[in-house]
């Protein structure tokens, strides 16, 4: 993907000799000796940010993340590094000609709003067209196109004063998309708010990005909203980038112990999705294939079931021992009449927290299909545990390896047993 916003080796230090203190860096030295000569708040940091990409900026207070993002629309110059809008580095261009990409590429979203109170919403959200120079009915109609998508359009001629925290902010927002900018800036912008507002905000932020495909990059302290916002995380700590990946890459592999026991306490099955826990199927069998077949199949796998695929994977559905050897009682000498239809799949992207439910209405692992609907792979019951499990235990830890009853795990491959009422091979196939 083409990279829109990129940085290059980026460092900030404010005092008396920020140079002594890039250089004392550069060869090894810590935020902490370096203070003599300044305030080492981002060091070395390096990234790009590709169109359309939702990119999250993770850290504790002190860690750098704000004043990056203020780099990264030109209230601040680097001490040293490039960052580059475009073909434009924005520690090079002139004031006049930051000024025109701040008014045409980047928009900001603040934490506290920063409204005009003695404007109107629908004033607010036009100001932006307003410093570009937009006429009056042109930049009033794009200002209210930009409160119809975030849900305010009969709030236009209200005041700030007269909206909730939760209503103020979607203000900030849609006149950061009135200005039709290729990126937003999001610093901390929804943790002012209540819990459930800032849910509502979230979720509205990701449906406008489906529809809109803006580039943002997003600052915040709260490891839960980087996971459900970021297609990718950059997790800071004392001015340094220690990691940068997806959510699951994050949370799956963390690089040090610092970003360990940073994602500790996030909701895995949030995160996580059914692509990077799925496990081959032990055996499928093709839909073309004759009950005999199919008996043997399953007999040979020690399964009692399997889903049934046709030649380009994709699934028909599945079928059971015991309807198999049913159909073959019956004489019959096709397949189709012993496939049950009716199967629950997922996808791919599926979060784990919306695969328990199959999971749990199943004694076979959930099917995962893809939108063409082959199936790619199967998700254990055995396997969802293990997944929400911290990365230093594991399944075996913490259940016995066979259940008091005798019958196999959840999500394990189940041996197939003859009960007495059933007839076996010889007499199936006699």
């Amino acid at each position: 993907m083409t990279a829109l916003l990129r940085a290059e080796g980026v460092s900030k230090v404010f005092g008396r000799r920020p140079g002594e203190a890039v250089r004392r860096l550069r060869q090894g030295a810590t935020r902490d000796e370096v203070r003599p000569w300044g305030t080492a708040a981002v060091i070395d940091a390096s990234f790009e940010v590709a169109a359309g990409e939702t990119f999250v900026v993770m850290g504790l207070s002190g860690s750098g993340k704000s004043t990056l993002i203020r780099m990264l629309n030109g209230l601040w110059r680097p001490t040293e590094g490039r960052i580059m809008l475009g073909d434009d580095d924005l520690a090079q261009v002139d004031a006049r000609r930051l000024r025109e990409l701040r008014r045409s590429r980047v928009s900001m979203v603040f934490q506290h709003f920063a409204l005009l109170p003695h404007r109107t919403v629908l004033d607010n959200a036009a100001y932006p067209l307003q410093v570009q120079g937009v006429r009056g009915d042109e930049r009033r109609r794009r200002a209210g196109e930009a409160l119809e998508m975030v849900g305010l359009s009969g709030w236009a001629d209200s005041l700030p004063a007269q909206l909730s925290g939760g209503m103020r902010q979607r203000v900030g927002l849609a006149r950061a998309l009135a200005a039709g900018t290729d990126v937003l800036l999001m610093d901390e912008a929804f943790s002012a708010l209540d819990p459930l507002i800032r849910r509502e905000m979230q979720d509205q932020l990701l449906e406008l990005q489906q529809t809109l495909g803006k580039t943002v990059v997003f600052i915040t302290h709260d490891l839960n909203e980087a996971m459900y916002l970021g297609d990718r995380i950059a997790v800071m700590r004392d001015g340094r980038i220690v990691q940068v990946g997806t959510g699951e890459e994050v949370l799956s592999a963390p690089a040090d112990d610092y970003v360990a026991q940073f994602v500790a306490d996030v909701d895995r099955s949030r995160v996580l999705t059914a692509s990077s826990v799925m496990r081959s199927p032990a055996v499928t069998v093709q839909v073309t294939a004759g009950p005999r077949q199919v008996l043997r199949t399953l007999r040979e796998h020690q399964v009692p079931a399997a889903y049934v695929v046709d030649r380009r994977r994709v699934l028909q559905g599945l079928v059971r021992d015991a309807g198999v050897v049913e159909s073959l009682r019956q004489g019959a000498a096709a397949l189709t009449d012993a496939v049950e239809r009716d199967v629950t799949t997922v996808g791919p992207g599926t979060a784990l927290a919306d695969v328990f439910a199959p999971a749990a209405q199943s004694a076979l692992p959930v099917p995962v299909v893809d939108d063409g609907g082959r199936l790619v792979g199967v998700v254990p019951r055995a396997t969802l545990l293990e997944a929400m499990t911290p990365l230093d235990v594991t399944v075996e830890d913490e259940l016995p390896h066979t259940p008091p009853d005798g019958s196999p795990l959840p999500g394990d491959a189940p041996v197939a047993t003859t009960p007495t009422d059933r007839p076996t091979d010889a007499e199936v196939l006699a």
